[in-house]
């Protein structure tokens, strides 16, 4: 057994690695103190949250895209009205189909893309009051 610290975003990791085909010549050890468990690579990869409804003038509420992507359908038009967590539009992005929902209830006050624009991160979607 070898042993390597190794970096992983930003952190550091200290694993044993046993050569395949090697002969196993076990380590002595010594009576140690139990380590932590280190949490892996994929504790960080968490789901992000949906983004926060950003409070726009008077009392509106704007949706941004979380992501650059193409607007692939909407299904909502100006003075429909949508309770929190309707599907709003269908966002692709790396050939994923993203359903981006309400944020709140409330009433379409304006769209600001069309079906088969690109949309950068953080770029205005729809507007709400």
């Amino acid at each position: 057994m070898k042993k390597f610290n190794v970096k992983v975003n930003g952190r550091s990791y200290e694993v044993e690695v046993e050569e395949i085909g090697a002969k196993v010549v076990p380590e002595p050890t010594a009576p140690a103190a139990p380590a932590k468990p280190m949490p892996g690579p994929h504790a960080a990869a968490k789901k992000a949250a949906p983004p926060k409804p950003a409070p726009a003038a008077g009392g509106k509420t704007e949706v941004n895209s979380p992501m650059p992507g193409t607007i692939l359908a909407l299904e909502v038009k100006e003075g429909d009205k949508v309770s929190q967590g309707q599907v709003m539009l269908i966002l692709e992005a790396m050939k994923m189909e993203n359903e981006i929902p309400a944020p709140m209830d409330g009433q379409v006050v304006s769209v600001k893309v069309t079906e088969g624009a690109s949309v950068s991160a953080g770029d205005l979607l729809v507007v709400l009051e």
